[in-house]
């Protein structure tokens, strides 16, 4: 096991790690990773195709411009980790320098917290067309939807960016073999003989500023939302309303549960549950960007059917537009 004591900064290495024990199978174990890259990257980006060119204007609403956002965040996140798991399962490909590390981890964080966030604005979308639909359309416009993705961007970009420049400063003398096939910071940061109780405060200031308040917000979301349908009169009416979620719901619990668990074993385990530790690591960034796009496909019949080419005049079960009881309804269908 090699390490990097005495070794120059910028000519040290880390050492990535696979599946243990399997490395005579991991040229097999290449190629399902393989087609979930491939169809995270396709399916994300049909998405975006069929968002943009797509003439149907129920496409063009809030709800579908905040999925645009959510499949730009996922594609960015399968285009990061792509060249070390791929270059570790097809090529045994282990070594990554510290500043290609502290870049990978650098955009793997700062688009998760991304994400997050496009995950609290769509928790917000459904808010208002559940809970005030008649001033959904005054209140979700263009240019605000546009001012709270940038909020968002920058905030993300401006939380993580501090994560490589604490890891930079310090001097890397233990065991250098990383236990995923990609960098994170709370790994990476372990891996230091200088002090790290600044990194380590930071890094979970961090967590609890974007994850965690983002979590707790859409909560509360759904919690406004559930009361607000629990008065509506007709039951089709509420199961309707709650129909309208159930894709972001999926996508919530997709995304924070590998998360909050990764989290945990890393600030907690101290070592225990290796295997289930690597096996929420590959969960949390391989099934979001690789279920995210076949999810929404399957639940909005507008995105599903113009994928399939009969877009024109599609109603679906899921509607996207504020759904309420027929008497206020504000859809987008058209």
């Amino acid at each position: 096991m090699s390490s990097v004591n005495g070794t120059k900064f910028n000519s040290a290495v880390f050492l990535l790690t696979g599946i243990p024990g399997k490395e005579d199978v991991h040229l097999w174990i290449s190629i399902p990773f393989s087609l979930m890259y491939v169809i995270s990257i396709v399916g994300n980006s049909v998405i975006l195709f069929i968002i943009k060119t797509d003439p149907n204007p129920s496409l063009h609403e809030p709800m579908y411009i905040f999925l645009s956002m959510l499949a730009i965040t996922d594609f960015g996140i399968s285009i990061t980790t792509i060249p070390t798991i791929l270059g570790i399962y097809m090529f045994n490909s282990r070594e990554i320098s510290l500043n290609a590390c502290f870049a990978q981890l650098f955009f793997i964080h700062s688009l998760q917290c991304i994400e997050s966030s496009v995950l609290l604005l769509m928790a917000f979308d459904r808010l208002i067309a559940i809970c005030n639909p008649l001033r959904y359309a005054s209140i979700l416009t263009l240019p605000r939807i546009a001012e709270m993705g940038l909020v968002f961007l920058l905030r993300g970009v401006a939380i993580i960016v501090p994560l490589p420049f604490f890891l930079k400063r310090f001097q890397y003398c233990q065991a250098n073999v990383l236990s995923h096939s990609y960098c994170l910071h709370q790994e990476v940061m372990k891996m230091a003989c200088s002090d790290i109780t600044v990194s380590s405060i930071y890094g979970l200031f961090t967590n609890l500023l974007t994850m965690g308040l983002d979590s707790l917000l859409i909560l509360l979301s759904y919690v406004m939302i559930i009361k607000t349908v629990l008065n509506i009169a007709s039951h089709a009416e509420c199961l309707r309303a709650l129909n309208t979620c159930i894709s972001h719901f999926c996508t919530v619990l997709l995304f924070y549960t590998p998360e909050i668990g990764l989290s945990v074993i890393h600030r907690f385990g101290k070592g225990s549950f290796p295997l289930l530790q690597i096996l929420l690591g590959y969960i949390s960034l391989l099934v979001p960007p690789l279920i995210n796009p076949i999810v929404y496909s399957v639940k909005s019949k507008h995105l599903f059917n113009s994928s399939s080419g009969s877009s024109a005049g599609a109603t679906g079960n899921e509607k996207h537009g504020p759904p309420v009881p027929s008497s206020t309804l504000t859809s987008e269908t058209t």
